[in-house]
């Protein structure tokens, strides 16, 4: 379910950040498909990222 939630999100925020940085640069148009690809390149790499890091709190020594 997380993997799913987490492509959700990715791809609602890369779309909005895609779409506002070609409204705010001049003579470049918004393109869902290239937006969309690259969701899905954030996803892996948040799962990826997420599975690196440790459950488990630092030792204390």
């Amino acid at each position: 379910m997380r993997v799913i939630w987490a492509f959700i999100w990715s791809f609602l925020l890369v779309q909005m950040m895609s779409y506002v940085i070609s409204s705010m640069t001049p003579g470049v148009t918004y393109d869902f498909g290239q937006a969309s690809i690259f969701s899905v390149v954030i996803t892996v790499l948040v799962i990826a990222l997420g599975a690196l890091i440790p459950n488990e709190p630092a030792q204390q020594h």
